[in-house]
């Protein structure tokens, strides 16, 4: 994250003419989007809000709705994503048409249900979804999203899923959907009805599994941990020793959480192996790939996330590596027997009746458990439309060929060490200042080596130059931690990182 300090310090910039450079056919010299024509572009968007999403949403001559089946519905608004991106012109049309087709939440006679909308809150949200009458753009866009990111996994006869509330939420989805699997008289007669129930997870894990293991009931205790190898990755045969020893003791294993991305050190446990043992014990495997699902859009990357399509469910979130607007986040399950509806129904009788008009399973507010949704996948869905997938793997490319210039750089440094070879765009190494070069490895060095990162980040913040996080690891001392996704940074920023990171600490 960089700030408007070009102009203000010694940064070379952009412009400056310097010797290309390239790692796997992907030139790093200079960004890839165009400023000015984006901003251009966020004007006329406005200009469409202003115009469709507001005035014409509160004039009482207005229709509400201009109502079409789901089937008319996809005709107009050509749902399919493709290789291709879309023109300007096409996205801004896609865009009116998402407004023309939607419910005005703003007009007077809208009388449906227990929400209004006043206008000069339109243009912070859209309209939420849990039926299609209410939301009937936003839940073909949803559906459109869902197929294509379950190919893309692999999961050739599709399945089933549902954008929700950041990544901790579809985790959450993935233990609660796993115990109800095994135990499906929970959902009715509470934790009574069931036995000590445990999970496992790698050490290297999100924090959301932990978390949704307390909220659930299932205890924190009972999350076993799992180690990892030096690079971060859940060791498999740990995993089964485990398992027995659960068995061992009486209880009943019922989920695996394999993390694809970690958000350390972005390692990517072993998944095809981890789909062996559960399928022998008849776990529920679910892979958290909020961070490294992106690399599934990548032909020269999709390797990283082998065996994803053994998963029963999986965690994927665009608004990291993808950049869709925060937050845009997926859960997705293999399963197409209704598994997802039938653990999270309520059958809400007001909302969801049988008896409608259309068909009902376009209604997709009882499978979450959630009410009101805001249309996370129409972001998404426009980006894609706009970029088409063959520029996401570009993106994708460039981000990783940009972490590998980068780990060059840091090992031709003086000062500067690498805490492993990245995999991903996670890039984690630490800066030794001049004062401490001549020190051994050994406890004195990483002591004194553990303050300086948290001086360096106070000293950038009040500077403004930069930001870039930092954290120990393990008994590994304080290493900064570069993550590297925005098509903008070009290898110059690199170096500027690296130089700043420099200057910021040489007296230290």
């Amino acid at each position: 994250k960089m700030g408007n300090w070009k102009k203000k310090m010694n940064y070379p910039g952009h412009p400056v003419k310097c010797s290309p450079v390239i790692i796997d056919n992907i030139p790093l010299n200079g960004p890839t989007v165009n400023v000015l024509a984006s901003e251009n572009f966020i004007h006329q968007s406005m200009s469409i809000i202003v115009e469709n999403a507001i005035k014409k949403a509160t004039d009482v001559r207005e229709k509400v709705c201009e109502w079409r089946s789901p089937e008319q519905l996809k005709e107009l608004l050509d749902l399919e994503l493709r290789d291709g991106g879309e023109s300007e012109s096409e996205i801004l049309q896609r865009f009116k048409d998402a407004i023309r087709y939607s419910v005005k939440t703003s007009e007077c006679l809208k009388f449906n249900e227990l929400r209004s909308e006043h206008r000069d809150t339109t243009l912070g949200k859209w309209l939420p979804e849990y039926t299609y009458e209410v939301a009937p753009v936003f839940t073909l866009a949803e559906e459109a999203v869902l197929k294509k990111m379950m190919e893309l996994i692999g999961w050739k006869d599709g399945g089933d899923g549902i954008f929700n509330a950041g990544g901790s939420m579809s985790n959450m989805y993935a233990v609660n959907l796993a115990r109800y699997r095994c135990c499906p008289d929970i959902k009715e007669n509470g934790l009574s009805a069931a036995p000590r129930l445990v999970m496992f997870t790698s050490q290297e894990c999100h924090y959301s599994i932990s978390k949704a293991a307390a909220l659930l009931g299932i205890g924190t205790k009972n999350v076993y941990a799992i180690p990892s190898d030096e690079r971060g990755k859940m060791i498999p045969s740990a995993l089964e020793e485990q398992i027995l020893s659960a068995k061992s003791e009486g209880a009943v294993p019922f989920m695996v959480n394999a993390t694809a991305g970690t958000t350390v050190l972005g390692a990517f446990d072993p998944i095809d192996v981890i789909a062996d043992i559960c399928e022998k014990h008849n776990l529920w495997l679910h892979v958290d790939a909020c961070w490294g699902g992106a690399a599934l859009v990548s032909s020269k990357h999709k390797h990283l996330l082998k065996g994803i399509h053994r998963a029963d469910s999986v965690a994927w979130n665009p608004h990291k590596m993808l950049m869709a607007c925060l937050q845009c986040s997926a859960f997705m399950v293999r399963d197409k027997t209704s598994l997802l509806q039938r653990c999270h129904s309520a059958r809400a009788s007001y909302l969801f009746q049988q008896d409608k008009f259309y068909d009902v399973s376009y209604d997709t507010g009882d499978k979450s458990v959630q009410c009101s949704r805001k249309p996370d996948a129409f972001k998404i869905w426009l980006m894609w439309k706009a970029l088409g997938s063959k520029e996401l793997e570009q993106r994708v490319d460039r981000a990783l060929a940009m972490a590998r210039y980068l780990a060059e750089e840091i090992k031709k440094r003086e000062g500067f060490r690498l805490l492993m070879e990245p995999e991903y765009a996670n890039i984690c190494f630490w800066y030794i200042p001049p004062s401490l070069q001549t020190l051994p490895d050994g406890p004195e060095l990483w002591e004194k080596l553990h303050k300086v990162a948290p001086v360096i980040k106070e000293r950038m913040m009040k500077k403004g130059s930069m930001m870039v996080g930092y954290q120990p690891h393990g008994e590994k001392a304080n290493f900064f931690r570069m993550i590297i996704i925005s098509p903008q940074v070009s290898r110059q920023d690199m170096d500027f990182v690296l130089d700043e990171i420099n200057n910021l600490g040489k007296d230290l």
